[in-house]
């Protein structure tokens, strides 16, 4: 980055605030190099979306890539559902474990599971496994009160999740969003209020939901979700060299 200009430095790799967590729809070789060769240095985390990492066919190639570029890398929780609903987690764990997966997302936005066991794996796997615990519906119409919310998040928290994912899926249409795709901004101040933001990654996969969790919470917000095309957008959001954000800038309301 040039240094001509007098900004806030942002803490270099590996953060542990202001998280950038890549959503890979199914990047080839060549995407992520070229994601990386432009973006790298902004990229925390990458999560192979749904399902993919189980169905690409250079997925040995990818997380060799991943790795040399020092990038963890999670599956998508959907591959988590679908593996406990058929009885096959085990299975599904030791894939992990082959592949060098040190991180594993523990969700049930998409498949019922009940909620003691879902906290019952995430302490059991918070020993191995550095755990993201998801919580909210994929289901665009299902609303789920914010008081069930915060205390769903405190209670993956204290099971060991390291952070806790707030669902908006890719679409930016559910969870923390209405179906029309509008922040439901008083959920989100309800969960703030008990929670620690620090402890949280907000799926934000859209530009306006961008600049308003950056306004809100300041540049070292964790966002999730965010297509690999919008990583350099959204460090000029967190800097404070977009337009979005550029007042917050001169005010010093860019650092939260």
């Amino acid at each position: 980055m040039q240094e001509f200009l007098d900004l806030e430095p942002r803490a270099g790799k590996p953060r542990e605030a202001g998280l950038t967590a890549v959503l890979d729809r199914g990047l080839s070789l060549a995407g992520i190099d070229s994601l990386f060769e432009s973006a790298g240095e902004y990229v925390d985390l990458v999560k192979l979306g749904w399902g993919t990492g189980y169905v690409c066919g250079d997925l040995e190639a990818k997380l060799a890539r991943y790795r040399e570029l020092e990038a963890p890398v999670v599956m998508g929780g959907t591959l988590f559902e679908v593996a406990e609903a058929q009885g096959r987690l085990d299975g599904y764990l030791d894939f992990l474990r082959e592949h060098g997966i040190a991180h594993i997302e523990v969700s049930d936005g998409v498949l019922p599971m009940d909620l003691e066991r879902k906290l019952e794996l995430i302490a059991q796997l918070a020993g191995e496994f550095t755990v993201l615990a998801e919580v909210g519906e994929k289901d665009p119409d299902a609303l789920v009160a914010p008081f069930r919310w915060v205390s769903e998040i405190e209670r993956a928290l204290e099971a060991g999740a390291a952070w806790v994912i707030t669902e908006a899926r890719e679409s930016g249409t559910a969870g923390v969003f209405r179906p029309s795709g509008e922040l439901r901004e008083g959920l989100v101040e309800e969960i703030v209020a008990r929670i620690d933001p620090g402890r949280l990654i907000f799926e934000a996969p859209l530009k306006e939901n961008q600049i308003w969790f950056v306004r809100r919470f300041g540049r070292d917000v964790n966002l999730g979700n965010v297509a690999p095309e919008d990583v350099v957008p959204l460090e000029t959001l967190r800097l404070g060299l977009r337009a979005d954000t550029a007042l917050l800038l001169l005010d010093g309301g860019l650092n939260g």
